[in-house]
């Protein structure tokens, strides 16, 4: 499962830029399948002055804004955090003085990294120029697409009376203010969900129904949907899931309870 990435500007010399993405997932959100908030950082790699090989650092933020002509093949100083170039640009003592090093910046890599599953970053890999990390940041957010939104799980999942609650919603109009729409897949036993207004995040709801992701779960419950669905429903929600398919068939599914049928 992975959630996804985002975009910033530079961050470092040898130099390479990242992508970072900062979507928390716990072990309670098994919807969460993507590599979560993807962003893009800029990083340099640096040769020190005979010594190899080179080492790479971002650039400190306060030259985040140089473009890469101005900062590839350029002298620099080089701290345990962070580099700053010295040609052409003004640095401040107290940002000096950290540094422990000088060096050539050989070459400026932008860093594509994102949060897993579990929350701990990773990097998914450098490009060597912002227009192409920018792209494939906006490819990895899915932003022209609805990839991982459609998912389906086994019937394990939820209790008996939970799909006799489904396929009763299925059957007739489903009523108004549920934020869902449950209908029969046809030639199929299995039953879908359609999840409206997601995610069903307290920020989300708030500003769209002004309402809290627990008050929407405390309207289901007392609409007499069984508890152990309302969880099912509410997680893949959160995740952003829009099509939820429950089917003896699927897969179980890592994070969710298993439920004797």
């Amino acid at each position: 499962m992975f959630h996804l990435p985002g975009f910033n500007s530079r961050q470092g010399i040898g130099l390479a830029y990242p992508l970072l993405e900062k979507s928390h997932v716990h072990d309670r959100e098994p919807f969460h399948a993507r590599l979560s908030e993807p962003a893009h950082y800029p990083n340099v790699a640096h040769h020190l002055r005979g010594r190899l090989p080179p080492v790479w650092r971002p650039l400190h933020a306060s030259q985040a804004h140089l473009p890469d002509d101005e900062v590839a093949l350029f002298p620099c100083l080089i701290g345990q955090d962070f580099a700053l170039i010295t040609e052409g640009q003004e640095v401040p003592e107290e940002l000096e003085a950290p540094c422990q090093a000088e060096g050539i910046v050989r070459t400026v890599v932008y860093a594509i990294v994102a949060d897993d599953f579990d929350g701990q970053p990773v990097q998914v890999g450098d490009i060597y120029s912002e227009e192409a990390a920018r792209e494939v940041v906006r490819r990895l957010k899915f932003e022209t697409g609805v990839y991982s939104r459609a998912w389906e799980i086994s019937t394990a999942h939820i209790t008996e009376e939970s799909g006799r609650y489904l396929r009763d919603l299925a059957d007739i109009a489903t009523p108004t203010g549920f934020m869902f729409i449950a209908f029969r897949v046809p030639y199929s036993p299995a039953i879908g969900v359609k999840l409206i207004a997601t995610p069903w995040t307290d920020a989300h709801l708030q500003n769209l129904d002004g309402i809290t992701a627990e008050q929407l779960r405390q309207e289901h419950l007392s609409k007499g949907m069984p508890e152990d669905l309302m969880r099912v429903l509410h997680l893949a929600a959160s995740a952003d899931v829009r099509i939820l398919i429950i089917d003896a068939d699927a897969p179980e599914l890592d994070g969710l309870p298993i439920y004797e049928m």
